[in-house]
C-alpha cells in the first residue's frame, strides 16, 4: 500500500465513523487497527443511528465519490448478497455529480478538433451540461449542417481517479476473500474486477460508440427500439458525437399519459426487447434504468423505445445463454428437478450436490410464489430467491450474470411501473420457445455446419502430426498437464455434454439404420405405410445427428 492509498483509507474511515457505520470499521480487517480511534469520535455523540443501516452506507458512498458510487450501484443489483432493505436503499443511488467547469470542457474541445477546425463543424455549443455524470458530461450543440447532436466528454482526470479507487478496492477484497467467512464463495475481487472493467470500458467514447452502433443494426428491422446515430467522423477516443433525440422521459408516467400512450403495450415492449437483446442477439443494453430511455410516442397506441448512454453492455456465452432460458422454461412450468439439474449440470453448484434435497429446497421457494396469481409473480425476486437458497447448497457467484441480473431487475421494475398488471412471463414465454425452437431446428444445425467446417478442414490436415507429437511427450515421459479447480470443473460440464450429444448421435443413427432397412423392405414387399414410416425416420435420425454435431 502506498502513501496516497493510506491517505484515501484514512479518509475512507472518517466518512465511515461519520455516518455512524462502526460495525463495517471493525470487521474490515483492513481498517481495524484504527478500530479504537472510533471509540473517541465525535460522530459518536452527534450522530445517531437513527438513520437505517442502508440510508447511512447510501450517503457514505455518495461522499467517498463517483468510484464509490458506481460500486454501490453495482453492489445494489447483488441481491443474493444483500439484504433487501440494503439493496433497496443502495438502488437508489444516482450517478450525479457535480459538473465540472465549462470553459474546461470547452478547451478540451477545441484541443480535440483544434480552433479552427471547431467553427468549421459546429456552429453553437451550449455553456451549460445537460447532465453531468462520474464518468463523463454530456453538452447540446449544433452542426454547421443545422443537425442537434450531442457531445459526450469524458472528465478530465478521471482514468487516474478510477485507478487509484480501484486499487484500494481490490486491497479491501482480496483482504476480505481471505479473512471473511463468505469471501471465498462470494468472490469480492471478482466483484471489483467487473467494476473496473465496466469504469475503463466507460470512458472509450469509440467503444460506445460502436456499441450504439450494434445495438441499432440488432433492431433496424423492427419498430420496437431506435438508437440514435453516431457521428464517426467526429467522434474520438474521449468525445462522442451522437445525434440528438427527443422524446419524453419513460420514468414521467403523468407525461405519458396525457400523450395518451399505450402503458400496456410500452411495458410488454420493454419486455420483449429484453428477452430479444438476452436471445435473439446474445448482446444487451445493461444500463436500461429511465434516466436512459425515452418514448417515442408519435403513435401512442404503438409508442417506440428511445435508448441513450450505450458505455455498459452485456454479453452471453452460448452455455450461459442456453441454461438460463431452459432454467426459465422449467420454473414456469414448475420441473424444479429439471432446475436442480440444469444448476448443477452448468457447474453453478457442486458437482456432488444431493440432487433431491436440492430439488427439495428449490420448490419450498417455488411453490409459495406460484400460488399467487402470475401477474403478481416478480421473475427478478423469483430468480434472487432462488440464488439465495442455492447459498445452502454452496453456489458460487456467477459474476458473468451481474449486468443481466441488474437488466432483469431494471426492465421488470420498470414494467410493473407502467403497467402494475403486467404478465412478465405471459409476454416471455412465446420468445423463449420460439428461441428454442430455433435453437433444435435443422437450418440450425446446418448454419453450425457451416460455421465449424472450415475450422474443420484447416485442422484435419494437422491431425496426425498433432496426435503423433502427443504420443512422442507421453512415451518419454514430458506430457504435463496443469489443471485447475476451476479447469476440472469445465471438464465435468463438457463430460457431461458430450455424453447427451453421444446419446443424441447414438439415437440419430439408431434412426437412419432402422429407415434404410424399412426402405430395403418395402422395395421388396411394397406393404403400404412403409415408405411414411422411413421417411419420418430419416428426418427423426437427421434431427438428432445434426443437433449432436453442435459445440458441446
Amino acid at each position: 500500500m502506498n502513501v496516497k492509498q493510506f491517505f484515501r483509507l484514512l479518509k475512507i474511515n472518517h466518512v465511515l465513523a461519520k455516518h455512524r457505520l462502526d460495525d463495517i470499521i471493525q470487521a474490515t480487517h483492513l481498517i481495524r487497527p484504527l478500530r479504537y480511534l472510533s471509540y473517541l469520535s465525535p460522530y459518536r455523540i452527534t450522530h445517531r443511528k437513527t438513520v437505517p443501516l442502508g440510508e447511512r452506507i447510501r450517503l457514505a458512498l455518495q461522499e467517498l465519490g463517483p468510484i464509490f458510487v458506481k460500486f454501490g450501484q453495482l453492489l445494489s443489483t447483488r441481491r443474493d448478497l444483500l439484504p433487501d432493505d440494503i439493496a433497496d436503499a443502495l438502488a437508489k443511488l444516482q450517478d450525479q455529480v457535480a459538473p465540472f467547469d465549462s470553459d474546461t470542457a470547452l478547451q478540451l474541445i477545441r484541443e480535440t478538433y483544434g480552433e479552427k477546425e471547431l467553427d468549421h463543424y459546429f456552429s453553437h455549443i451550449d455553456d451549460k451540461p445537460l447532465a453531468s455524470a462520474s464518468i463523463a458530461q454530456v453538452y447540446a450543440a449544433t452542426l454547421t449542417d443545422g443537425q442537434d447532436v450531442i457531445l459526450k466528454l469524458v472528465r478530465p482526470g478521471i482514468e487516474k481517479t478510477i485507478k487509484h479507487d480501484v486499487a484500494l478496492l481490490y486491497t479491501i477484497a482480496n483482504l476480505a476473500e481471505r479473512y471473511w467467512s463468505e469471501g471465498k464463495r462470494l468472490h469480492p475481487v471478482e466483484v471489483v474486477s467487473e467494476l473496473e472493467k465496466n469504469l475503463f470500458d466507460e470512458l472509450d467514447m469509440l467503444r460506445e460508440a460502436s456499441s450504439a452502433s450494434q445495438l441499432k443494426r440488432n433492431f433496424e428491422d423492427t419498430d420496437l427500439l431506435y438508437v440514435p446515430d453516431i457521428n464517426w467522423s467526429l467522434t474520438k477516443s474521449k468525445l462522442l458525437v451522437q445525434e440528438r433525440v427527443y422524446g419524453i422521459p419513460i420514468g414521467d408516467i403523468d407525461a405519458l399519459r396525457a400523450k395518451n400512450v399505450n402503458l400496456e403495450r410500452l411495458a410488454e415492449i420493454g419486455v420483449e426487447i429484453f428477452f430479444t437483446q438476452i436471445f435473439k442477439h446474445s448482446f444487451f443494453h445493461a444500463d436500461m434504468h429511465p434516466g436512459n430511455i425515452m418514448v417515442d410516442a408519435s403513435d401512442p397506441e404503438n409508442p417506440k423505445y428511445v435508448a441513450i448512454d450505450f458505455g455498459i453492455m452485456g454479453t452471453l456465452a452460448q452455455d450461459d445463454q442456453r441454461y438460463l432460458a431452459d432454467n426459465f422454461l422449467a420454473f414456469f412450468n414448475h420441473d424444479y428437478r429439471r432446475v436442480a439439474e440444469l444448476h448443477i449440470e452448468s457447474g453453478w453448484v457442486p458437482a456432488d450436490t444431493r440432487l433431491d434435497e436440492f430439488e427439495a429446497a428449490i420448490r419450498s421457494v417455488c411453490e409459495p410464489i406460484f400460488a399467487k396469481p402470475l401477474k403478481e409473480i416478480s421473475f427478478g425476486h423469483l430468480l434472487l430467491r432462488l440464488f439465495q437458497t442455492a447459498r445452502r447448497f454452496n453456489m458460487e457467484v456467477q459474476p458473468q450474470l451481474v449486468l443481466l441480473q441488474k437488466t432483469l431487475l431494471n426492465i421488470e421494475g420498470l414494467g410493473r411501473q407502467l403497467y402494475p398488471d403486467l404478465d412478465l412471463w405471459q409476454t416471455a414465454k412465446p420468445i423463449l420457445e420460439q428461441w428454442m425452437k430455433e435453437r433444435v431446428s435443422i437450418s440450425s444445425a446446418f448454419k453450425t455446419l457451416q460455421q465449424e467446417a472450415p475450422q474443420w478442414l484447416h485442422t484435419l490436415p494437422e491431425l496426425p502430426r498433432l496426435l503423433h507429437d502427443v504420443s512422442q511427450q507421453a512415451q518419454a515421459g514430458k506430457l504435463m498437464v496443469n489443471l485447475s479447480n476451476k479447469d476440472l470443473k469445465q471438464i465435468e460440464r463438457s463430460l457431461h455434454r458430450s455424453q447427451r450429444h453421444t446419446l443424441k448421435a447414438i439415437s440419430g443413427a439408431t434412426f437412419f439404420i432402422s429407415a434404410t432397412i424399412i426402405a430395403y423392405f418395402d422395395t421388396r414387399h411394397g406393404i403400404a405405410g412403409l415408405p411414411v414410416m422411413s421417411w419420418l425416420l430419416g428426418i427423426a435420425g437427421s434431427i438428432l445427428l445434426f443437433s449432436s454435431f453442435k459445440q458441446p
